[in-house]
């Protein structure tokens, strides 16, 4: 927006020169958030034992000397995704389970051993935005998630942690399971639940959503992350996403950025094609068909004069010609099934 592209009426609040205006810029902000469910552990057996400045000075000697032990893992070792009620078409709750009792940051444990899950509403309804806070680019934006407005969100964490209790109710783990720390037990209604996640839910650090990607009048960028009306700048991050995956979006994002630069380089997606054996097949794999996905395709003949790669011409020329791959001709001439191939045809798929 400093540079005059986003919202005209919110850039001339601030004496920017309007370059295109983009209503969408800013707008479409959201993120996952997560709560934690802790448990005491009746055995001595979890993270929280190795709190003290001794044992995590000899973790990290560990690690250091032998890449192994404690600080080879960041500690949440299973991850599972469920519904929250019947009916939905995905899981749209995560999970990450810690052998340990303690805040991300360290700032609190429960005393004594524990366990925890983080739980996650995947699939976020509210919007927030970012916005401008004035001309100057060493003042920080103005920052409105607006977590947890939309009552489908709030539903969510209600549905999500009622599942988690009765997760931690099923008998494996009844040699371990304690009190419940966080929320607490006396946590039951609606309004407590809600009060509950209010005043502890935290960030994932997923954010995203803000120059998102589509065709409407708030859509920012096309589907190769080009801004709309401006030419050569593109976005190229997590804030082109229309709405947040239902997981992390570190993955997602590093595609995100792979994606880009085939466009930039004017990479093309492989074409898809449906190899058809026409000529000489045999028993048990007559009227058969394989798919192969990317290029590299090569014109190829089972003659003594090509019999190999290496003497092989390249080149695709047309949607009906004798062509394979040299691995795909090489391995249908040897299958047990197959007399001496003769013909291949390749059409794409459209």
């Amino acid at each position: 927006m400093l540079s005059g592209i986003g919202p005209a009426e919110q850039l001339r609040e601030h004496g920017i020169e309007v370059v295109h205006d983009l209503p969408g810029v800013g707008e479409n902000l959201h993120d996952h958030l997560e709560v934690w469910v802790q448990h005491r552990c009746t055995q001595k057996i979890t993270l929280n034992g190795w709190l003290n400045p001794l044992a995590q000075a000899w973790i990290g000697a560990r690690w250091l000397l032998t890449r192994t032990g404690l600080g080879a893992s960041n500690q949440f070792e299973s991850n599972g995704y469920i519904r929250s009620r019947p009916g939905l078409r995905y899981p749209d709750l995560q999970y990450h389970f810690l052998a340990g009792a303690i805040a991300y940051d360290g700032s609190s444990a429960v005393k004594g051993h524990g366990f925890q899950v983080h739980l996650g509403a995947n699939k976020p309804k509210s919007r927030g935005w970012v916005r401008l806070r004035s001309a100057d680019p060493e003042d920080p934006p103005r920052i409105f998630f607006n977590y947890l407005s939309e009552e489908a969100d709030r539903q969510a964490y209600r549905d999500g942690l009622r599942l988690t209790r009765e997760l931690f109710a099923q008998p494996a783990f009844d040699p371990f399971r304690g009190e419940e720390v966080s929320p607490g037990s006396d946590v039951t209604t609606d309004d407590e639940i809600d009060d509950w996640v209010a005043r502890s839910a935290e960030t994932a650090y997923h954010p995203c959503g803000t120059c998102r990607m589509g065709t409407d009048e708030l859509a920012v960028v096309d589907t190769e992350c080009r801004v709309h009306g401006v030419e050569n700048l593109r976005v190229v991050d997590s804030s082109i996403m229309p709405a947040v995956t239902n997981g992390n979006i570190n993955a997602p994002t590093i595609m995100i950025g792979e994606k880009a630069a085939d466009h930039i380089l004017g990479k093309r997606a492989p074409r898809t094609v449906r190899v058809r054996f026409i000529r000489s097949l045999g028993r048990g794999v007559r009227n058969s068909a394989k798919e192969h996905r990317g290029g590299g395709l090569t014109r190829w003949s089972n003659s003594p004069a090509c019999p190999g790669e290496k003497s092989c011409p390249d080149g695709l020329s047309g949607r009906s010609r004798l062509l394979a791959t040299h691995s795909q001709a090489i391995n249908l001439n040897n299958h047990p099934n197959v007399r001496p191939l003769r013909e291949l045809v390749i059409t794409e798929e459209k």
